[in-house]
């Protein structure tokens, strides 16, 4: 995918990040709910949104648009912040504050850029990490089997690499699965876990599970033709997604306040793409990666969370609507819910809010993580 983008593509799923926009509306209410499990990104949707994030043409160096009136922005750097090197793959992050530890974790196709509203605010009195997943932003453009679990490995280890104390993890769309699926995989450095309308899918009791012998003409003929016209198509689409024009019109239907499709988004989803494998990864994530998600269910992971919950939702989503949402609150007692009205990524859209609501449930948290605010 692509190094800095946090846009969708027009065949992608609703992984994708999302943009800034949204208007700046109060959350309704905030409330405990039971256990939920949580639902997995619409394959087609994605797959739309993932082909926008992995595209693009690289724009003019000069970012001419003017930050949200009263939040201070991550400034914009076309060579990145801070690199560590993760099974031999450079990975992209960012870092600033002191505190206690809170690590964003974008969505698909997006970057650590896409939390620019948020990182300055939150490193006020935290210690704020963003982290580039591999694939996608500034981190490495491996040619690898992608795979959910991945991601989670990536995640898990950066804490222990990195972080190197218990933290609170927050993640959109794409992110927030792997955030759920890491916070299970390292649950005591773990401390909260915050999911903005994330990805992910509840399974389906009725579906059947079964395996069919792939015969001569299947594995010879069919399957290698199938191949090659997954190629002509996903090229065409990555191609296209690369347009500036189209990458604009995407964003825009995804986000409520289009005012805040700017440059600095814009470019920061287009630069990515330029990599040499960036064509490659989206292949992958789009024929592998995507196909074979079924297998990790919201439930499966939920089940076995221990940490507090809160749910930051833009319930505007044109992609994950609030009934996800209410899902994850009957599955999960241990959840604290912020109703927004924002789109698909309300901490681009609506930052203030979501900056306000984390750093309220951050207080709530017990104080022996020291999460609570000087």
């Amino acid at each position: 995918m692509s190094s800095s983008s946090c846009a969708v593509s027009p065949s992608v799923t609703t992984e994708l990040l999302n943009p800034i926009s949204g208007r700046f509306l109060a959350p309704s209410r905030i409330h405990h709910q039971p256990r939920s499990k949580c639902e997995m990104i619409n394959r087609r949707g994605f797959a739309l949104k993932g082909i926008m994030a992995s595209g693009a043409s690289v724009m003019g160096s000069s970012l001419t648009s003017e930050p949200v009136q009263g939040v201070e922005r991550l400034p914009f750097k076309p060579d990145g912040y801070n690199f560590w090197t993760w099974r031999g793959r450079k990975i992209h992050y960012v870092v600033q504050g002191e505190g206690t530890p809170i690590v964003l974790i974008h969505g698909f196709g997006a970057s650590a850029f896409h939390w620019r509203y948020n990182i300055p605010e939150l490193a006020k009195n935290y210690k704020v990490y963003a982290v580039d997943l591999l694939g996608f932003g500034w981190s490495e453009k491996a040619i690898i089997e992608y795979d959910a679990m991945i991601w989670r490995d990536q995640v898990v280890d950066f804490l222990k690499e990195i972080v190197k104390e218990p933290a609170v993890l927050v993640g959109n769309s794409l992110g927030g699965f792997t955030a759920l699926a890491a916070a299970v995989g390292l649950p005591e450095q773990v401390a909260g876990l915050v999911l903005l309308n994330n990805a992910g899918q509840f399974g389906d009791t009725k579906a059947k599970t079964t395996k069919s012998e792939e015969n001569f003409l299947q594995k010879s003929i069919l399957k290698p033709l199938k191949e090659i016209f997954q190629r002509v198509v996903l090229g065409f689409l990555f191609w296209q997604a690369k347009q500036p024009a189209r990458i604009e019109s995407v964003l825009k239907n995804v986000y409520i306040n289009t005012s805040n499709v700017d440059d600095y988004l814009v470019e920061s989803i287009k630069m990515p793409a330029n990599d040499p494998n960036a064509g490659e990864v989206y292949y992958r994530l789009m024929t592998r990666f995507m196909l074979n998600q079924t297998e990790y269910t919201l439930e499966s992971f939920l089940s076995k969370l221990t940490c507090p919950l809160l749910l930051l939702w833009g319930d505007l989503d044109p992609w994950v609507g609030p009934a996800k949402a209410n899902r994850i609150k009957e599955f999960y007692r241990n959840t604290t819910v912020v109703n927004l009205q924002a789109g698909h990524c309300p901490h681009d859209e609506v930052p203030e809010l979501v900056n306000k609501a984390l750093v309220d449930w951050l207080s709530t948290l017990p104080s022996k993580a020291s999460l609570q605010t000087a």
